[in-house]
């Protein structure tokens, strides 16, 4: 962590809001994340980057790309976000 704040500990569910975090720390907090998930057995995962003008669901989707370990990804349907939201479809971890 940079300037002296401690690590944020952030509860793994199957939702991850990513407003309250800053630009330049969504890459880091995302593939975190997602890997955390699926180490407790998450399947599906649904990131809240919000609308705006595109560009973090952009960067949220680039990253997904490029995991091993996600599977597959869409934007949420209307009651879960639509494309404000990402749902991402992960592998199962391997059991051993």
């Amino acid at each position: 962590m940079t300037d002296g704040e401690e690590p944020v500990e952030i509860p793994i569910e199957d939702t991850l809001d990513l407003h309250p975090f800053r630009p330049n720390e969504i890459r880091d907090v995302v593939a975190d994340y997602l890997e955390e998930a699926r180490s407790r057995g998450f399947r599906q995962v649904r990131l809240i980057h919000g609308r705006g003008i595109g560009v973090q669901r952009a960067n949220v989707q680039a990253l997904l790309r490029k995991l091993d370990f996600v599977e597959d990804f869409h934007d949420a349907d209307a009651t879960g976000g639509g494309w404000g939201a990402t749902v991402v479809l992960l592998k199962a971890a391997s059991s051993g």
